[in-house]
């Protein structure tokens, strides 16, 4: 002991020396239980869906006590909470009623005035017709399944019967000596392709409607079939892809049946490329590792434009391009503001965000020439990404290490580079959400369509998948086949 420092202040500056260290633990404690919670609370929004994003986490953590809680309970006790009602959304004039479409058939129906009608209450003639009160309604006339019997002529030679018989040749069908025409096996890959109608239920529906039982066995055959059909087509789709300068890229996950003794499916991905306003098509592949975008890609030197993902980092020829994807950026933001929504430094960050946007949504709208939107984008949006990065950059410094804010900053800086390719290169979009659209049919039927998919079959379904990712009018192949629609047929969008 000191014989200079009396006692009583050595305990002192133990005594402060601990409650520094305390306060630190307890300071490190509270970012701990903050990144916590906000972890929390995100995950228990994407559990309980957007309608949840209004409420707490102590009210989430009740929901999870409840043990069936459905969406619409979700929503009310949103609305219960809401503590600033909603804006009353102004009326809008209703747009009278809808004009149906021109090219379709109209057939007329004549309803004859009653006896009674015809005849003039006054002077007791006959009245005259002076014509009609027209209106239209929708019809439809619901598919009729009929056996067609073709019989191909034979013909011999009743003077020379060394000759033989000639008979005419049967015309090449999609599936050889099955029991379904061409009309019925393109009405099936449609209805399952496009509108995402099981192949059980056309199983069902088509005994129901014809009394003729096609097993799902069949059915599959058929998809099979068409798939292998389909390969030269997407092939070349493939082809005049990778010839252009500029593909979007994105993937999405199908369960897959192995077989393999584990009673589980294996989840194996659909990889999507494509350019916006032109084909899509779609790679089946076990595994999400980079061995599937190098593949495909070869040596692709245009533009690549993808999310974060690494897989698509160091494929392609050696003067690829890579892009980025703003709308993923924005998702980061939106995030941390579902988790707080006083993050002001988010909201703005957002706001900004919105403003690149904005700018590409006035070229499209006014039909501008990428070259003339090339030029707006220069003088209008470089600007505004100045401002994001330096708000990106003053959030980060305020933000905790492991918040959802910090991620959302480092994701885009770590980015920036190729955020703002789009200012080099007049055709490159802000986003892929071109690519994400077109990866939504799947989406749709996959809780039916891939909890079907066996690996074999995979990479034949990817060229079904293709052709309804792209350009592809339904209607038109329809119409080209003859089939009668029974559902009704609409355009496939990318």
């Amino acid at each position: 002991m000191n014989p200079e420092i009396p006692p009583s202040s050595i305990l002192e500056q133990e005594l402060l020396k601990r409650n520094e260290q305390l306060a630190e633990k307890v300071a490190r404690l509270e970012k701990e239980n903050r990144i916590l919670r906000e972890l929390r609370r995100l995950d228990l929004i994407k559990k309980y869906g957007p309608g949840s994003e209004s409420l707490s986490l102590e009210q989430l953590e009740l929901l999870e006590l409840e043990p069936g809680v459905n969406g619409a309970e979700v929503e009310a006790e949103a609305q219960r909470e809401q503590p600033i009602p909603a804006a009353v959304k102004k009326e809008r004039k209703h747009p009278g009623r809808q004009e149906l479409p021109a090219h379709l058939e109209r057939v007329e129906q004549i309803i004859p005035c009653t006896p009674e009608q015809c005849v003039c209450g006054i002077c007791g003639r006959e009245k005259q017709v002076i014509g009609y009160e027209a209106s239209e309604v929708l019809d439809v006339e619901p598919a009729k399944y009929f056996v067609q019997v073709t019989k191909r002529e034979k013909r011999a030679c009743k003077g020379c019967e060394e000759g033989g018989v000639s008979c005419a040749s049967l015309p090449e069908r999609i599936i050889e000596k099955g029991l379904g025409s061409d009309r019925v096996v393109i009405d099936a890959v449609i209805n399952k392709y496009s509108f995402h109608l099981p192949l059980y239920r056309q199983s069902v529906i088509l005994e129901c409607e014809s009394g003729l039982h096609l097993s799902r066995a069949t059915l599959n055959g058929w998809m099979m079939r068409v798939g292998e059909m389909l390969t030269p087509i997407v092939t070349t789709m493939g082809q005049e892809l990778l010839a252009g300068n500029y593909i979007q890229a994105d993937e999405t996950p199908v369960a897959v049946q192995m077989h393999d003794g584990r009673g589980k499916n294996h989840q194996a991905y659909l990889w999507q490329y494509g350019r916006p306003g032109g084909s899509t098509i779609f790679e089946f592949r076990l595994g999400r590792d980079r061995e599937g975008p190098k593949q495909f890609l070869g040596n692709f030197e245009g533009i690549l434009q993808s999310d974060g993902y690494a897989a698509y980092n160091e494929v392609g020829g050696p003067k690829i391009v890579y892009a980025a994807c703003w709308a993923h950026a924005r998702r980061k933001f939106i995030d941390a503001v579902k988790l707080n929504a006083l993050d002001k430094e988010s909201i703005g960050i957002v706001e900004k965000m919105d403003q690149l946007f904005r700018v590409d949504r006035v070229a499209r709208e006014t039909g501008l020439t990428l070259e003339t939107r090339h030029a707006l984008r220069n003088e209008e949006s470089r600007p505004i990404l100045e401002k994001i990065k330096a708000s990106i950059e003053a959030a980060r410094i305020g933000a905790l290490p492991q918040s959802v804010r910090t991620k959302a900053c480092e994701y885009t800086l770590k980015l920036w580079k190729r955020l703002t390719r789009f200012l080099d290169y007049p055709e490159l979009e802000l986003s892929n959400n071109a690519a994400e659209n077109s990866m939504r049919p799947v989406a749709i039927g996959r809780n039916y369509e891939q909890s079907g998919i066996m690996q074999s079959s995979g990479a034949r379904r990817k060229f079904a998948f293709s052709l309804r990712g792209s350009r592809v009018n339904a209607g038109e192949v329809w119409r080209a086949s003859g089939s009668r629609a029974r559902y009704g047929f609409v355009p496939i969008s990318p």
